[in-house]
């Protein structure tokens, strides 16, 4: 029992922590999008990649302080190097020869070799040497390196640039899935709602065949038009869970999580807001913004090739100290170690290079044109981008009042129909044929909703107002 009970409690923890790990989410469209910008996994990247551009600037001014460096080096010589040295000695001693006119033993006199200089072989130094100390530099001047300490800001809102490029188009297709599943679960309510309507006209009917006053027939059709519109209610409810699953998807949370949306979809919030859109300006686009720094930064690539004539100028001091044995004792610090130091500065002037500069000045001259031609090409594809985005939005709003008018009169109809079916007016023909109508009405208005939507996100995103 013992056993039993400990499972039983083992199972009801682990089932706690299931529910307990699941959470529910209910949404507005602008808390999904904050949610959807801190979530997204190519902003968090985006992000990583300003970091790393930070760590790039660290870099680039480090390189220009004082630089300090240690060594310590150690050597055996199995055979000590030798050295030819030229004899100094026999010339000398020739010399006194000569001068004292000093004979050999056959009587004749000793005069200098005349077959040249002599070299002898000697070794110098000691078998064991090491050597200890640091060294000290310091770039006074280093062109490239001077522009990349000059290029971090622009390098920063290179990155910054780049994460509003990716935010936008975040934004969009988040608005576009969030708004999309309220027009689908508003649809699928009309649907349910005329589902509900054709039941009831179902019932009436078998009534009426029970007491002979319908026909067969007319069960059947009510039958068949109640199939497809549950059918396609069963349609829209599966993309409903679609929907939800992108909408989690780029919302960065578990498919398991509860996900609610709080907004409820109207006209009047398709159109709210258009007012407050203003002028346009070309600087309000991001990719503008985007390409506006690449600009700069090829302006600072032109400016560095150009001081690449320049020289580059440092500055050195080291220290050391050289113990030479001839046993390995380096330990022994009775032993004298020999110091030695020195400061220098160094200036290295490019002087011919076989007109390799200048044609990297050519070409960084080349690239500012083309970003200027394609921040040209832009702003012209961003004016027709725009002419075609305001007219379809203007085409939208038009047709979803249209398909909105179209309801309410589609409406009117059905239960006009309705109430004279009822009195005994009507036909059941006639009243499926206004809820068939009524249908297209709806479905043709739900088109129009979510092409209104589209375009306003369309119409927004083009401005830069997204």
């Amino acid at each position: 029992m013992t056993r039993v009970r400990f499972l039983w409690t083992l199972l009801l923890l682990l089932t706690m922590g299931v529910v307990n790990a699941q959470q529910k989410y209910r949404l507005t469209a602008e808390e999904a999008t904050n949610m959807a910008l801190k979530n997204a996994t190519e902003l968090k990247n985006l992000q990583l990649d300003k970091e790393i551009q930070l760590a790039k600037n660290k870099e680039y001014v480090a390189q220009a302080t004082p630089q300090l460096n240690g060594s310590v080096q150690m050597q055996h010589f199995f055979s000590i190097p030798v050295t030819l040295i030229p004899d100094f000695i026999s010339p000398a001693v020739y010399d006194v020869l000569t001068k004292n006119s000093v004979k050999d033993g056959s009587g004749n006199p000793i005069t200098k070799p005349s077959n040249g200089s002599q070299f002898f072989p000697a070794q110098f130094g000691v078998p064991w040497q090491s050597t200890a100390g640091f060294q000290f530099q310091q770039l006074l001047f280093q062109p490239d390196l001077f522009i990349a300490i000059s290029a971090r800001k622009k390098a920063v809102d290179y990155t910054d640039a780049n994460i509003r490029v990716m935010e936008d188009s975040v934004k969009s297709n988040l608005l576009r899935a969030y708004y999309s599943v309220l027009i689908a679960e508003k649809r699928k309510h009309y649907l349910d709602e005329s589902i509900k309507r054709l039941e009831k006209l179902k019932i009436d009917q078998e009534k009426l065949f029970k007491n002979g006053f319908a026909e067969k027939l007319d069960i059947d059709k009510t039958q068949v038009s109640l199939n497809n519109l549950t059918t396609t209610s069963i349609q829209i409810e599966r993309l409903i869970e679609i929907g939800y699953a992108s909408l989690k998807f780029v919302l960065s949370i578990d498919q398991k999580d509860t996900l609610e949306l709080a907004d409820v979809l109207t006209d009047d919030l398709v159109k709210k807001g258009l007012l407050e859109m203003g002028a346009f300006n070309y600087n309000d686009r991001k990719e503008i913004q985007l390409l506006n720094v690449v600009r700069d930064l090829q302006g600072l690539d032109l400016k560095r090739q150009k001081l690449s004539f320049a020289p580059t100028v440092s500055s050195y001091w080291s220290y050391s100290r050289n113990a030479l044995r001839r046993e390995f004792n380096f330990f022994d610090f009775n032993q004298k170690w020999f110091k030695s130091s020195l400061l220098g500065i160094n200036l290295s002037v490019p002087i011919f290079d076989g007109g390799q500069k200048i044609q990297r000045i050519k070409q960084a001259n080349l690239n500012v044109e083309k970003i200027n031609n394609t921040i040209q090409n832009l702003q012209r594809a961003i004016d027709l981008q725009l002419k075609a985005a305001s007219t379809q939005f203007k085409n939208a709003l038009s047709s979803l009042d249209v398909q909105e008018r179209n309801v309410q009169l589609a409406e009117k109809v059905y239960s006009t129909t309705k109430k004279k079916y009822e009195q005994g007016l009507g036909s059941s023909f006639e009243l499926l044929q206004t809820q068939t109508e009524l249908e297209n009405a709806q479905s043709n208005y739900f088109q129009a909703l979510f092409d209104a939507v589209n375009a306003k996100i369309s119409f927004t995103k083009a401005l830069g107002k997204l």
